[in-house]
C-alpha cells in the first residue's frame, strides 16, 4: 500500500495510508452521476421526433444516408483517373466512336463516359456530370438542413425537460429535491451537448464532405476532357487529314 505525507500539527511530515482506486471509483460515481436515462429520453427521443416531423422522412433518410457515407472512403480523384487511363488510351488511339463505354462501378463516372461516347460531345460528358452534381447537391443541403435543424431543437428540449422535472418537485414543500434537481441539470445538459456536440458538428462535416467530393470530381472531369478533346470526331478529321 502506497502512503502519502502530510503535515502534521508540528510541521513534521506523517505518512498516511493511500487506498488504491480511490480516485478511480470517485470518477466512476461521477460518471454514473451524469447518466440519466429518463433525461436522456426526453432530450434525444423529442429531439429526433420533432426534427423528423419538421423535415420529413425524406429528409430524415438523407442525413442517415450522409451519415453513411461519412463513415466510407471518400472519392479518390488519382484511383478514379487511374481506372480510366486505360479507356482513355484506347479512344486516343483508335477514337471514340470505336470505344465502348467502361464500367468503373462510380455511376456518374459511368453515365458520363457513355454519354460522351454515345453523343461523341464534351458538352453531353458535361451534362451528365452537371445532373449528377445537382443531384449530390440536394442530397447534402437536406442533409445539412436537417442536422443543423436538430442542433437548434436539442436546447429546446433540454429546456423542456427541465420543466417537466420542475413538476416533480414535493407540493408540499417538503421531502426530497434532490431526483427534480438533478433531473432539470441533466436535461439542460444533455441538450447542450446533444446540439453542440453532435448535431452541429454532423452538419458541417456532411458540408465539408459534399464540398471535397465535388471539388475531386471536377479535377476528374477536366482531365477526362483534356484527354479527349482531340479524340472527338470534330477534332480527329484534321489531324487525319494533316497525316495524309
Amino acid at each position: 500500500m502506497r502512503a502519502r505525507a502530510v503535515l502534521g500539527s508540528e510541521g513534521r511530515r506523517l505518512a498516511t495510508p493511500l487506498v488504491p482506486g480511490v480516485k478511480e471509483r470517485d470518477a466512476i460515481m461521477q460518471f454514473d452521476q451524469l447518466a440519466d436515462p429518463r433525461s436522456a429520453a426526453i432530450v434525444v427521443g423529442g429531439t429526433v421526433l420533432a426534427t423528423v416531423l419538421r423535415c420529413g422522412l425524406s429528409d430524415a433518410r438523407a442525413a442517415l444516408r450522409a451519415l453513411v457515407r461519412l463513415a466510407r472512403p471518400a472519392f479518390d480523384p488519382a484511383k478514379a483517373r487511374a481506372a480510366l487511363a486505360a479507356h482513355v488510351r484506347i479512344m486516343q488511339q483508335d477514337g471514340v466512336i470505336r470505344a465502348e463505354p467502361p464500367h468503373l462501378g462510380d455511376r456518374e463516372l459511368d453515365d458520363a463516359t457513355a454519354a460522351l461516347i454515345g453523343q461523341r460531345s464534351i458538352a453531353a460528358l458535361r451534362a451528365v456530370h452537371l445532373l449528377h452534381k445537382r443531384c449530390r447537391a440536394g442530397r447534402s443541403i437536406r442533409a445539412v438542413r436537417t442536422f443543423t435543424l436538430a442542433a437548434d431543437l436539442s436546447p429546446v428540449f433540454g429546456l423542456a425537460g427541465t420543466l417537466v422535472s420542475l413538476t416533480q418537485l414535493p407540493k408540499s414543500g417538503e421531502g426530497d429535491f434532490t431526483g427534480a434537481i438533478s433531473m432539470a441539470v441533466l436535461t439542460t445538459l444533455y441538450g447542450l451537448v446533444l446540439g453542440n456536440i453532435v448535431f452541429a458538428p454532423l452538419s458541417r462535416m456532411v458540408a465539408r464532405a459534399a464540398a471535397r467530393e465535388e471539388r475531386a470530381r471536377q479535377q476528374v472531369l477536366d482531365w477526362l476532357e483534356q484527354q479527349l478533346v482531340q479524340a472527338l470526331p470534330t477534332n480527329r478529321r484534321p489531324q487525319v487529314e494533316a497525316a495524309a
